[in-house]
């Protein structure tokens, strides 16, 4: 146990964000640089030590939690690397990006503030970074065997590094210009900078990992001739198809998914534009939608110089407090203030969008809801709660459906896909294609960071599995496992 009296001694402390007017200027990650050094170690004392430590099964990938949180309170930072990286390939992705269910299963949590585990994570990887502790790992033999790996998201990513440490050759293929997936065009600079994927890239490129950008698969190249070309597929390509809102109005100028929004912001900050060809500037923005992606869009607006951000929630306002039917040790809907929320904008909930209004010349001008509440367990409309309000962009952040069905990559495998519309899969991530795998979005469904490099270190022992009789790769998760968080 870290310090036995931690967690009746020190409370709860985040690290700090950089004040507003400074951080909308810039594209810079929010927080103060350094300013979980001086605390970390203490926070980290807080850990319990429990005898059935919950945030285990909380976390997807099993992370060892209260054995790095013992070793950061000590400041033995290289053995709490050891330890994180023992389960999760990419600290500091999950340390930035993932919504921390395992705090949400922390025992402390019950009936006082949980310990900040995600801030000792991504506290341990950027120390072990800066000191050096962080190093490729290339195989002590290879077992000539070729893996492809369709899409480079956490998924695809994870499984890539595992298979080329099992000794596997692997190429993985990605559809568009630069290695990351969602991580590289999804999120936006200010929540993860991408000098944090450049790194592990270089990592897995010093490991033998082969990286083939704008190929993509059932275009470019015939899926089945990518079968045969390789001994095994693994297919990480995510559920990129983005809900719609089929509504009146919908076809008007202006009108974009969070998609095809948020990657042109960020290929800015990659140099590839000097103003986004998509902008904000000067215009009211209304994001529909009221998840992550969602403030993703209205953080990018404000650094754009909206001249006003609305976001748009069909749900009730959640609770501020675990509700009764979402007890410990589950991950509660509770009320979020995200950093880009904290910037300004106004947040409406329990509203649907009916229609678009437009000018004369086809562009957005307006946008019309109307309240709605449940009767009988249904989503109904209020009457005389219509209204409209001036949207000259408008961003539909409402998920996604499914993995992208319209390149041929499902037809040309031949897939078999579950009731939901997924790529169906067995318990060792198998699909109905004998050697080809799936994990990640394309499999689940929409879900969390912390799951995609799960299914992929999954995923890649059932892989090795296959290829070699045996796997020495970490026992795998199993495609029906539920966290108690999720």
């Amino acid at each position: 146990m870290a310090d036995p009296k931690g967690f009746l001694t020190t409370g709860r402390e985040v690290a700090k964000t950089r004040p507003v007017a400074e951080r909308v200027k810039d594209w810079n990650e929010v927080y103060v640089p350094g300013s979980l050094l001086p605390i970390i170690s203490k926070q980290a004392g807080r850990c319990m030590d429990c005898g059935i430590p919950f945030c285990h099964n909380g976390c997807p990938l099993g992370n060892l939690i209260p054995e790095w949180n013992d070793y950061a309170y000590r400041e033995d930072w290289s053995a709490a690397s050891e330890r994180l990286h023992a389960t999760n390939n990419f600290p500091e992705f999950t340390g930035r990006l993932c919504p921390a269910p395992c705090e949400s299963a922390c025992v402390l949590g019950i009936n006082q503030p949980a310990v900040t585990i995600k801030n000792v994570e991504v506290s341990i990887i950027d120390k072990a970074w800066d000191s050096g502790d962080v190093t490729p790992q290339p195989p002590e033999r290879l077992s000539g065997k070729t893996v492809a790996v369709i899409g480079s998201g956490p998924a695809g990513l994870a499984a890539a590094q595992q298979l080329t440490r099992a000794g596997h050759t692997v190429a993985v293929y990605e559809r568009a210009d630069r290695i990351g997936g969602l991580l590289r065009y999804g999120i936006p600079e200010f929540k993860m900078e991408k000098v944090h994927i450049n790194r592990r890239i270089e990592q897995m490129r010093a490991e033998g990992t082969k990286f083939r950008t704008e190929v993509e698969i059932g275009v470019d190249i015939d899926a089945a001739k990518l079968r045969r070309r390789y001994d095994a597929v693994v297919i990480a390509a995510g559920a990129t198809v983005s809900r719609d809102l089929p509504v009146p109005g919908r076809e008007l100028n202006g009108i974009h998914f969070a998609m095809e929004y948020l990657p042109l912001a960020n290929k800015v900050q990659e140099g590839d534009f000097v103003a986004p060809p998509l902008t904000a500037e000067g215009k009211h923005v209304v994001v529909i939608g009221g998840g992550d992606t969602g403030a993703d869009c209205v953080g990018t607006a404000h650094r754009q110089g909206a001249a006003s951000v609305t976001q748009l929630e069909i749900m009730p306002r959640p609770s501020e407090d675990r509700p009764g039917h979402q007890p410990w040790p589950t991950f509660p809907m509770l009320y979020k203030v995200t950093s880009a929320h904290e910037e300004g904008g106004e947040r409406i909930y329990s509203v649907s969008t009916t229609h678009f209004e437009g000018d004369e010349d086809g562009n957005v001008q307006f946008l019309h809801l109307v309240e709605v509440e449940f009767v009988d367990g249904k989503l109904t409309q209020k009457p005389g709660t219509e209204r409209k309000i001036p949207a000259q962009l408008v961003t539909l952040a409402m998920g996604f459906t499914g993995t992208d069905q319209s390149n041929g990559l499902v037809a040309q495998f031949g897939l078999e896909l579950d009731e939901r519309g997924n790529i169906a899969r067995d318990a060792d991530f198998a699909t109905n294609v004998d050697g080809v795998y799936v994990a990640g979005d394309a499999g689940r469904g929409q879900s969390l960071i912390v799951w995609a490099i799960a299914e992929g270190r999954s995923a890649a022992r059932g892989v090795d599995r296959y290829l070699t009789g045996r796997s020495a790769l970490p026992a795998p998760i199993r495609p029906t496992d539920r966290a108690l968080a999720v």
